[in-house]
């Protein structure tokens, strides 16, 4: 007596609900038959016989008692243990069934930078900002922070040279050997020098920010005029003690953080504000080693749209 086969329909536009390679996979492990296997019995005498030689040399120093535990403990262990392993081992059966793990993926294609759609890899940042911005971000900055320096030294000293004259202390020793009334007078040599320290300082922090706001386009005044003056505020606190006591007696730290978050400001502000222009990675190879390669590179007077 043969037993009827169930019948099934399915539609011509039907849509299968799983992945055909996923239903074949279950299909082809559905049809393996179970496979008994002998596993050996689990048994927890060798805890036992284990915990009763513990006791054994615990005993030693505390009783005798705890001694006499182990060895019953441990005797107990011993025979079960063998019990089970002789003359025949003990064995339990399991049920195994062989399956193939689906491979399955919802990636149908390599993801790719969209910005970039004929590299197949990319150094970021894709776009970078020309020296320019750095020059301008640190000149503006510049300004700013003379501002404030210069409203500082009127409000404490009511003079603008004490700012001026103190920067060059740095690396001219004597603003320190002057008392506070030449302090606050004017001097050719210390503007001189002050100026240059000033000015260098503030384009090689311009040309930092140049190339550190890409990398980060988020927020980037939050990263340029308040995280970044803050962490070298506090490591030029710390360390100026060092590097140069006099000028840390003298130095007011709520007027210089706040003349450097000004200068973080602005120099954020004026380098995030100019236009971006893209590395020269996507170049192919000639082009990058300065070769003539015609439909690479355009030559000098000529637009993109007539190629």
């Amino acid at each position: 007596m043969s037993t009827p086969q169930p019948e099934f329909k399915y539609e011509s536009n039907a849509r299968p609900a799983v992945d055909p390679h996923t239903s074949e996979t279950a299909a082809a492990s559905a049809d393996v038959a179970p496979v008994i296997v002998k596993m050996p019995a689990p048994t927890a005498w060798p805890f036992i016989l284990a915990f009763g030689v513990s006791l054994i040399f615990a005993g030693l120093l505390t009783s005798a008692a705890v001694s006499t535990l182990g060895v019953i403990l441990a005797t107990a262990g011993g025979v079960g243990w063998f019990c089970q392993v002789l003359p025949f081992e003990q064995h339990e059966s399991a049920e195994a069934r062989a399956e193939v793990a689906p491979v399955v993926t919802g990636v149908r294609e390599v993801a790719r930078i969209r910005t970039v759609p004929e590299m197949q890899r990319a150094w970021l940042p894709i776009e970078i900002y020309p020296v320019s911005a750095g020059v301008k971000g640190g000149l503006a900055g510049s300004v700013a922070m003379a501002l404030l320096a210069v409203l500082y030294g009127l409000i404490s000293h009511r003079s603008i040279w004490y700012p001026i004259n103190l920067l060059a202390s740095i690396v001219y020793a004597q603003p320190f050997q002057l008392s506070e009334r030449h302090l606050t007078s004017f001097h050719i040599e210390l503007l001189l020098v002050a100026t240059a320290i000033h000015l260098v300082t503030s384009l090689l922090v311009g040309l930092l920010y140049g190339v550190l706001l890409p990398m980060i386009p988020r927020r980037p005044i939050l990263l340029g005029g308040f995280i970044a003056p803050v962490v070298w505020t506090g490591l030029l606190y710390t360390t100026l003690g060092i590097i140069n006591p006099l000028l840390n007696q003298r130095i007011n730290w709520l007027w210089f953080v706040a003349s450097q978050i000004a200068f973080g400001v602005v120099a954020g502000f004026v380098v995030a504000r100019q236009e971006r222009v893209r590395t020269r990675q996507h170049m192919p190879l000639a082009a990058l080693a300065g070769i003539e390669a015609p439909g690479i590179v355009l030559e000098k007077g000529t637009r993109s749209e007539e190629l």
